[in-house]
């Protein structure tokens, strides 16, 4: 079957982890174009602030508060954004997190919650938006990374849980594609982009964490998942490095290993870690697209 998807200014967009990062610059950028968007974040104040903005400068935006790893959280989202908006046109599965630290290091627990948030996220949020999606039409888009493909030292958790979305996301495309639903299913696979990632990350180094230059900007990352929203996008590796590695990875993993491990000591600054803890458990409340201010991103 043909999928035809709506323009972004028709539609209703809902976008997880929305109070910073990707999930903001998306936000932002969908209202901008024309979009009706749906913010669900832990980070309540945030993302009301958020939708105040973008209803002062006259878009039309609802916050929800929800934490991805609890289904009967992501339902309410749906519920909610089809009460306000009476449809869901884009699911966008964005809340993500991650843990600096060697894999023999971390605990169950901590790794459990990752998967709990990066996985079972993204798949709580798919199987809930997939029957409103099906009902009219619609993209689900999943971000994943250049590490759903390829790794990363020290996060080893991180990279083993964008592994599973990238299996979730296609064997679900396959399934969508057998009983020919109008859906669209898209995989963005950024590579390392200027957001607080690092800080948002729990740590277990002795060393604030930073992501390895070259950094891109969060608006690149938005403008991809947009562009899926409104033509049916298999997969999109933002980023040249984002292509370069993965391809590594895939035709001379041994190569890419070696390369692989050269990145330990550049995710690391020389300091003592500022917030180890992160916000694996407890939302930030930052509400910042960029970690570095764009001095590191192009």
């Amino acid at each position: 079957m043909a999928i035809s998807l709506k323009s972004i200014d028709e539609q209703v967009m809902v976008i997880t982890g929305a109070s910073s990062g990707i999930g903001l610059a998306t936000a932002e950028e969908a209202a901008k174009c024309g979009a009706r968007v749906v913010l669900a974040a832990r980070s309540g104040e945030v993302i009301e602030l958020v939708a105040s903005a973008i209803e002062e400068s006259g878009g039309e935006a609802v916050a929800i508060v929800a934490d991805v790893s609890d289904r009967a959280q992501i339902e309410r989202v749906a519920e909610a954004a089809v009460a306000r908006f009476g449809r869901i046109d884009t699911w966008v599965n964005n809340a993500g997190l991650s843990i600096y630290g060697r894999i023999e290091e971390v605990s169950d627990a901590d790794s459990r919650r990752l998967f709990d948030v990066n996985f079972w996220g993204v798949v709580n949020g798919s199987l809930v938006a997939l029957p409103y999606l099906k009902r009219d039409g619609g993209a689900l888009v999943n971000v994943g990374s250049e590490v759903s493909e390829a790794v990363v030292p020290l996060q080893g958790i991180y990279a083993a849980s964008k592994h599973a979305v990238k299996g979730f996301t296609d064997a679900l495309r396959i399934e969508l594609e057998l009983e020919e639903a109008p859906v669209s299913v898209t995989l963005i696979q950024p590579t390392a982009v200027d957001t607080p990632f690092p800080q948002h990350a729990k740590n277990y180094m002795d060393k604030e964490p930073k992501l390895p230059t070259p950094m891109i900007d969060p608006s690149r990352v938005a403008a991809a998942i947009c562009d899926a929203a409104a033509d049916p996008t298999r997969a999109d590796k933002v980023g040249a490095m984002a292509t370069v590695n993965t391809a590594v990875a895939k035709f001379l993993p041994a190569l890419g290993d070696k390369l692989s491990a050269l990145q330990a000591e550049r995710q690391l600054y020389d300091e003592a870690p500022r917030r180890p803890e992160g916000t694996l458990y407890e939302p930030g409340g930052e509400g910042r697209v960029r970690g570095t201010g764009g001095r590191e991103a192009a």
